[in-house]
């Protein structure tokens, strides 16, 4: 029977380098479902589309924009149209314009039919915002990971920094503070921890011990 890990938070948690290494370790493989949504906003930004009109992204959607994803050597590529835009999705205006495009219905209907439909082939570890609540509500592991805003903010800062973006701290902590409000207050499927998912709290832990506390969960799932 397939292994199935539902990993949900907040903005900053460190779902994806977290979920990468456990998957990693485990011999599964990684589902980063943020990056199709982040595709998505991408899309609709270049062919010059609003990523706040629910009718114009869906239209888009629907008739021109194209998401998948593949795997390499055990690594996700996520496609647009057949393109590879792993790297151009992984800046700030990508993750507000994801936040956006996530809200509409249509949008994560299609996603999480797409979603399913990988979870049924392979043992996979799925991370995003609504994995354990609507996308694999049956899976074997449910984890809720998430920090502190203080601390989520910091490390999106420290990652700004690697790539010279100077953007100020404060600046950091309230797009993390209005993700989370957007994410938890949306009205389709947003963000809350599922009540079967176990709480991991990264504020106090290295990279190391988060990804331990999680493959001792896994593992003492299966001891039961």
């Amino acid at each position: 029977m397939p292994l199935t890990i539902a990993m949900d938070g907040p903005v900053g948690a460190g779902k994806s380098t977290i979920a990468d290494a456990v998957a990693q370790r485990l011999n599964i493989l990684h589902l980063d479902t943020g990056a199709m949504y982040r595709a998505i906003g991408v899309g609709v930004m270049d062919r010059g589309g609003n990523i706040y009109n629910e009718e114009e992204v869906c239209a888009l959607l629907e008739k021109e924009l194209r998401v998948s994803v593949a795997y390499e050597n055990g690594c996700q590529k996520t496609l647009l149209c057949g393109e590879d835009v792993s790297r151009r999705i992984r800046t700030q205006e990508a993750g507000t314009a994801a936040s956006a495009v996530s809200r509409y219905a249509r949008v994560r209907k299609a996603m999480v039919a797409l979603q399913q439909d990988i979870a049924k082939k392979q043992s996979i570890l799925m991370d995003g915002r609504d994995i354990g609540t609507v996308v694999l509500p049956n899976a074997t592991v449910k984890i809720y990971l998430t920090a502190s805003d203080e601390v989520r903010a910091t490390r999106r800062m420290n990652q700004l920094r690697e790539k010279g973006d100077e953007t100020p701290f404060e600046t950091i902590l309230e797009e993390v503070r209005a993700r989370d409000y957007q994410d938890m207050n949306r009205e389709v499927t947003p963000l809350r921890r599922a009540d079967d998912a176990i709480l991991v709290d990264s504020s106090l832990l290295t990279f190391d011990e988060t990804v331990q506390a999680i493959l001792d969960i896994v593992e003492a799932h299966h001891a039961e």
